[in-house]
This record gives structure tokens, C-alpha cells and sequence, in this order.
């Protein structure tokens, strides 16, 4: 009865895993269709990619401390005078004015610290008051004048923000920020291609463990069936046949274990590939690469220079160092005196309305020009001695942090080598453990077909092969994937995918 429900649970079991396979689209795919796959649709790439143009934008918006500034004024003002008190008491209405008045002005800085301003006004004053005439009589008297300028002024630092000012630094820093951003990219396009790589291996290596599995299990079956036939005709004790049972049993549950794994290494393929994983899900995905191992020729100091060249973050971490002597150079000129020298020339006019006087601005009638300069000394300066002795410290910090990533990643190739050369002498020797339990099986059951072993002898050799067989694929996985991580971190992922960024 047990038997049957056994054989019962196998059988749904296996037309359950038959009608996902008619549900299912079956894809064959090479590393190389998966890594493009994933460069289109990771989302820790989608969403990495957006940081270079963040920054670009970040670094535009610096460039705006060379807008120049445009303004425009227009104001009406009105005044009236209290009454006027003449000779004998005479009394007269206090006079009124009115002012209309415009000035605009265009102004910025240059990139050589240059501050300019060019200017406009014009004013036109109208109104009444009141005189005394020779008889004795208050008389209103209208008046109206205009007045006009034009004026270009300008001031340069020679000292204090000469070389360097706040602007000029943040551009710096935003290109070095840029910079960064684009190698944080790469650094990420490198970590999703080296995953691949790893998942990938993972699910060849799935699929080869099930492979090796459902061979365990077929070589349990046929013994059970040839121990129950040894069994019927008085061969083979009962016990034979238990065990052969019991194998059998055990190398089924191995192979569900080994599906299951394989499920999952697929799903951890999908996740990289797909930024929509509901429609991967009834998607079989079948590895056309193989588990091979070709011998690799490691120099240590080529793999050395590589990293020291090529690795994202050890770019970044230098570009840190080259913010902060950008920071020191600009602390540095912030401890100088403010010296400045600055002129100015225009051109004025004025006349009893508004044509009159721009007449005269135009015909260059009056004009006027000044010039001189200025020095500001800072008497304690407490504040800039000890922003640029921080901003020293801080250098100095980053320099030291750089040479110990440095030594890190010396660390990490010289490690990653040895456990690479460590891991294909281990596929060899897998290898050669798979043959010899392979023949060892072949000669026992030549043993067992003639009288002169018994059951347990080979049951024990199968679970040999099966367990050398699972160590040769292991080996080979392990192997392969030691390769991708030297690359990753020698940062030569890229070039050995043949893999080409584009940051902007």
C-alpha cells in the first residue's frame, strides 16, 4: 500500500512539473544575452544612470555664477512744500514737485573674478512754486529739468578671490563630482555584470546538479528493479532489496531538492535581467554556456596595475583627494588681504525734458570717469587660518585612505589569483575523482552481475559517483566564478565582456 501511494505522489509530481513546462516559454541564452539583457533592464542600473545627469545638472547650475543680472526700475514721486512767507507778510501756496524716474542696470562676474556693472538712469522733475514779482505779487512760476547718465563700472581682485574665488571652486568640484558620478556608474555596470556572471555559473551549475541527480536516480531505479528480479527468482536476500528501495528513495528527494535549486537560480538570473519580473516567471531559462575549464595564465603585477588603472572606486578615491588640494587652494586664498582696484566711466546729460538731456549723453557733453582701490585686511582672519588648517588635515586624511585602498586592493587581486590557480587545480582533481568513481561503479556491478558482491557494495559506489560527480560541477562553478571576481576586481569586467560605457 505504501508503495503505491509512493509511486502515486511521484507520478502527480511529475505531470505537475510536465504542465508547467506547457505553460512555460523555454529561451536559451548565452552569458552575453544576459548581460545586455541586464544592461537594459537592471533597475539598480536604470536608477544608477540618473546620478551622471544629476551631477551634470548639479554643475550647470554652478556656471550660473556668470549670469549676468538685469535690472529694471521705474518710480514716481511726489512731493509738496510747506507755505512760503515773503516780504510784508506776503503769503504764498507751498510749491509741489513731481519726479519720474528710471534706472536699470546689466551686471555679473567673469571667470577671472571681474566684477562689472553697467548702468542707466534718467530722472525728469516738473512742477510749480511761487515768486514775488516787482509790484509785490505772488506769481506761480512752473519748472521742470531732466537728467541723464550712462555709466560702466568695473573691480578686480589682486589678491583675495584673484586666482580662485567661491565660483571657480564649485565649477571645479562639479566637474570633479561629474567625474566621480561617471565612474560610479561603471562601478555599478561592473558589480550587475559580474553578478550575471555569478548567477549565471549558478544556474548551469543547477542544471547540471539536477542532471547529475536524475542519473543518481536512474541508476537507483534499474538497481531496484534488477535486485527485485534477484529477489523473485531466489537470488538476493529481501534486505538487498530494501536498501535498493531506500536508495531509490533518497536519490528522488535529492533530485526535488536539486529542482527546487534550480527554480531559484533561475529567479536570481531574472531578477538582474528583467525590471518586470511577472513576465519572466513562466520563462525557462536554458544556459548555452558549459561549465569548461581552460588553464589561465596570472601575472601578478599586470593584474596589479590593472586595479591601480581601472578600478572605479580607487578612481573615485583619488578624485577625493585632487577635491580637497581644489578645497586647500582656495582656502588658501582666502587668507590674503581683500585688495581691489576699481574705475568707472560714463556719460551724463541734462536739459528741461528728457530728449534734452539723452542729447547730451549721446553727444558725449559731459562726461565723468573715477578710479582708485581698496585694501581690507583682516586683523585676527581666525576664521580662514582655520577652515584651510582643516581642510590640510582633511587632505592629508584622504591621502592616507587612498594608499590604504591601495593596499587593499593589492590584497584582493594577490588573494583572488591564488584562490582562482587554487580552484582549477581542485577542477583537475574532481575531475579525476569523478573517473575513478566511475570505474570503481562499472567494475563492482560486474561483481554484483556474477555472484561476487552484494548490494550494498554498490549502492555505496553509486552514492560516490553521484557525490564526485556533484564536486566536478562544483569545482568547475567555483572556478569559473573566481575568474569573473579576479576581473571585477582587477576592473577589467568591461573589457573581458567586451563592454563599452557611455556616462553621458
Amino acid at each position: 500500500m505504501k508503495k503505491r501511494l509512493f509511486l502515486g505522489w511521484f507520478l502527480l509530481m511529475g505531470l505537475l512539473v510536465s504542465a508547467r513546462g506547457a505553460e512555460s516559454t523555454v529561451r536559451a541564452l548565452s552569458l552575453q544575452d544576459c548581460i545586455q539583457a541586464a544592461l537594459e533592464h537592471n533597475l539598480d542600473l536604470r536608477i544608477e544612470r540618473y546620478n551622471p545627469q544629476l551631477s551634470l545638472f548639479d554643475l550647470n547650475a554652478v556656471y550660473a555664477g556668470y549670469d549676468p543680472q538685469f535690472s529694471i526700475e521705474g518710480q514716481h514721486d511726489y512731493s509738496k512744500a510747506g507755505r512760503s512767507i515773503f516780504q510784508g507778510g506776503l503769503e504764498a501756496p507751498g510749491s509741489e514737485t513731481d519726479t519720474d524716474s528710471f534706472r536699470s542696470s546689466l551686471g555679473g562676474l567673469l571667470p577671472f573674478g571681474t566684477r562689472y556693472t553697467l548702468q542707466g538712469s534718467a530722472s525728469d522733475q516738473y512742477g510749480q512754486s511761487f515768486f514775488l514779482d516787482t509790484n509785490l505779487v505772488v506769481q506761480p512760476r512752473s519748472f521742470e529739468n531732466s537728467r541723464a547718465s550712462a555709466s560702466i563700472n568695473l573691480t578686480q581682485p589682486l589678491l583675495k578671490d584673484f586666482w580662485i574665488d567661491a565660483t571657480r571652486l564649485n565649477i571645479r568640484l562639479g566637474k570633479s563630482r561629474l567625474e566621480q558620478s561617471e565612474h560610479g556608474l561603471r562601478s555599478q555596470i561592473m558589480s550587475v555584470i559580474n553578478e550575471v556572471e555569478q548567477a549565471y555559473y549558478d544556474l548551469i551549475y543547477a542544471r547540471e546538479s539536477v542532471k547529475v541527480q536524475e542519473k543518481a536516480l536512474e541508476l537507483a531505479t534499474r538497481l531496484l528493479q534488477e535486485n527485485k528480479r534477484r529477489v523473485e527468482v531466489g537470488a538476493m536476500a529481501p534486505l538487498d532489496e530494501k536498501q535498493a528501495e531506500a536508495q531509490a528513495a533518497s536519490s528522488r528527494a535529492d533530485l526535488l531538492q536539486a529542482q527546487n535549486a534550480l527554480s531559484l537560480a533561475e529567479n536570481a538570473l531574472k531578477r538582474l535581467m528583467s525590471d518586470d519580473f511577472a513576465t519572466m516567471t513562466r520563462m525557462v531559462l536554458i544556459p548555452s554556456g558549459t561549465l569548461d575549464a581552460s588553464r589561465q595564465l596570472f601575472n601578478l603585477h599586470d593584474s596589479w596595475g590593472k586595479g591601480l588603472t581601472q578600478r572605479p572606486d580607487y578612481l573615485q578615491a583619488k578624485l577625493t583627494v585632487e577635491q580637497y588640494g581644489i578645497r586647500l587652494k582656495y582656502d588658501h586664498n582666502q587668507l590674503f588681504p581683500q585688495l581691489e582696484v576699481f574705475g568707472g566711466y560714463g556719460l551724463g546729460g541734462t536739459g528741461n525734458e528728457f530728449s534734452d538731456a539723452f542729447g547730451e549723453v549721446r553727444n558725449r557733453t559731459q562726461p565723468f570717469h573715477y578710479y582708485g582701490g581698496r585694501l581690507v585686511i583682516p586683523l585676527a582672519n581666525t576664521g580662514a587660518r582655520n577652515r584651510y588648517k582643516s581642510t590640510k588635515a582633511q587632505q592629508e586624511q584622504t591621502v592616507l585612505q587612498l594608499k590604504k585602498l591601495e593596499q587593499e586592493i593589492m590584497i584582493q587581486i594577490d588573494n583572488a589569483i591564488k584562490v582562482a590557480q587554487s580552484n582549477f587545480e581542485r577542477v583537475e582533481a574532481t575531475r579525476a575523482a569523478r573517473q575513478f568513481a566511475e570505474a570503481a561503479l562499472d567494475a563492482e556491478q560486474k561483481k554484483l552481475e556474477s555472484g561476487k558482491s552484494t548490494s550494498f557494495f554498490v549502492l555505496q559506489l553509486q552514492r560516490d559517483l553521484t557525490s564526485a560527480s556533484s564536486e566536478e560541477i562544483r569545482a568547475l562553478t567555483v572556478y569559473k566564478k573566481s575568474l569573473a571576481q579576479l576581473a571585477f576586481l582587477e576592473g577589467s569586467t568591461l573589457e573581458r565582456n567586451a563592454v563599452s560605457v557611455a556616462a553621458r
